[in-house]
């Protein structure tokens, strides 16, 4: 009992319980990196299918309100475009309580940019989702098709610029302005794929102006290419964190500042 008493430490107990802390606050982070990632990837599964198949019929043939049933493809592209709501809102929320220590008020600005760009995308779902509506009740008695045609086409209208405003606007803020910028200073990803973000952001935000502003068409050539380094700057972010995680000595930094912060 005697050799156990004048082995034991107290002092070496309490400085095993900090590094203990440490270790389980590090995974935890690195665990939020991977479902930031997981989130980030979910968001372009869920995206890409509507916009390039599923919602064609209803957006781009101004006969789909006259009649013929409900369309369930169109139908199954707006549930896709929920859960894309989802993974966005959650992207945020994972990476909030990791940015936080550094960029108190930033991180809050990519949590809002989040959601302003989900309710863009959510009045998007509901104009096509209408669409879907008149199609199944057709023309009604009494009416005529072009009066029918001009609304379908109105609603349309409303779709289009939800996308031109959200992914085409509010992307460029959030993504990649704020998220890419303070990607960047903590180190958290390589600063080679950071630039991705530093330089998409901008050039989104020039070529959405430009479409509002009637400079352009939306979906020239121009806003093409201006959409390539933010379309790589996601998806690289995505892999990134899902296969390799945070960098962890940057992690250890963000920790210390964090604790640093708190203990002023």
């Amino acid at each position: 009992m005697s050799t156990i008493a004048s082995t034991y430490s107290p002092a070496a107990g309490a400085a095993a319980r900090p590094a203990a802390a440490s270790l389980a606050a590090h995974k935890d982070t690195q665990l939020l990196a991977r479902l930031t990632g997981l989130f980030f990837l979910i968001t372009y599964a869920t995206s890409i299918p509507p916009y390039v198949s599923m919602y064609v019929p209803a957006l781009s043939n101004p006969a789909f309100v006259l009649g013929g049933g409900f369309d369930q493809v169109v139908s199954w592209g707006a549930i896709l475009e929920l859960v894309l709501i989802l993974a966005n809102i959650a992207s945020a929320l994972t990476l909030y309580p990791v940015l936080k220590r550094r960029f108190p008020v930033l991180s809050l600005g990519f949590v809002t940019a989040r959601l302003t760009e989900s309710a863009f995308i959510a009045i998007g779902i509901v104009a096509v989702l209408a669409l879907n509506t008149l199609r199944l009740h057709g023309v009604p008695t009494g009416a005529d098709e072009a009066g029918l045609m001009a609304a379908g086409q109105a609603l349309v209208a409303v779709h289009d610029w939800t996308f031109r405003l959200g992914p085409g606007v509010v992307v460029g803020v959030g993504n990649g302005l704020i998220l890419g910028w303070m990607m960047w200073k903590t180190r958290l990803l390589p600063r080679a794929l950071s630039i991705l973000g530093l330089i998409g952001g901008p050039a989104l935000l020039v070529a959405g102006g430009a479409v509002v502003l009637g400079v352009i068409e939306a979906g020239a050539t121009w806003q093409a290419i201006a959409t390539i380094p933010e379309f790589f700057w996601e998806l690289g972010l995505g892999l990134w964190l899902l296969v390799r995680g945070f960098t962890p000595s940057a992690v250890t930094e963000l920790e210390r500042s964090g604790s640093a912060s708190t203990a002023r």
